[in-house]
């Protein structure tokens, strides 16, 4: 399969014309070998329009979809990014490109191995990835703050301990959907001291099953 090819079908195809235009992310996604993040059996499936299944009931995310929600973080060169439920590394990888230093967190052992892997292969800026594994609802403390936060995935609300690790001045974007409602991209904001958020677009996408029904910060 021409890999290449198909990275440029999903940039010009589906980043373009959705409202995706920070030139680090378009470059990103055009460069770094989406496939090697799926299981080998799903390659073919890696650029297409939809969530590609990782196994363990977790995806790697629509490629759209994860575009507008890094572009949403408003990344600038240098700064810190926790994230949330980094499956595979793609991502991570993602933001390193954007300029972040990256905190992936994982709870899936075997997922964080393929992380530490693919990661290890590709040309990132040395130190902008470190993988890290432990609960995605009590976060990484010990690299806290954070400017940025991204939960990579479906969530019912965020959890106060992700909240608290977020820096003054900082972004969290996820997709939030309580039971009942419609999925919506989000981004939260923390200025003095309080934390709000603003939806962003309708969307849809596989929820985090370390995520319980009702944590204990909703937006």
């Amino acid at each position: 399969m021409d890999f290449a090819g198909a990275r440029k079908w999903m940039v010009d195809g589906q980043l373009r014309p959705n409202r995706v235009n920070d030139p680090r992310i378009l470059s990103a996604m055009l460069d770094l070998p989406r496939h090697r993040f799926v299981p080998a059996d799903m390659q073919a499936r890696a650029h297409a329009d939809e969530d590609v299944p990782l196994g363990k009931g977790r995806v790697l995310m629509q490629p759209m979809n994860l575009a507008r929600l890094l572009q949403l973080t408003e990344l600038r060169a240098g700064e810190s990014v926790l994230l949330v439920a980094a499956g595979t590394g793609y991502g991570a990888a993602v933001l390193a490109r954007m300029g972040g230093r990256v905190t992936a967190l994982e709870s899936e052992p075997t997922l964080a191995a393929v992380a530490r892997e693919v990661l290890g292969e590709l040309s990132l800026a040395p130190g902008s990835v470190q993988v890290v594994e432990g609960s995605h609802t009590a976060g990484h403390p010990a690299g806290a703050p954070y400017d940025a936060i991204v939960i990579q995935g479906q969530v019912p609300a965020v959890p106060s301990a992700l909240v608290e690790q977020l820096a003054e001045g900082g972004r969290l974007v996820t997709v939030r959907r309580p039971a009942g409602q419609v999925g919506t991209l989000v981004v939260g904001r923390r200025l003095g001291g309080v934390f709000s958020t603003t939806p962003a677009f309708d969307c849809m996408t596989a929820s985090l099953p370390d995520f319980a029904p009702e944590p204990g910060f909703a937006f």
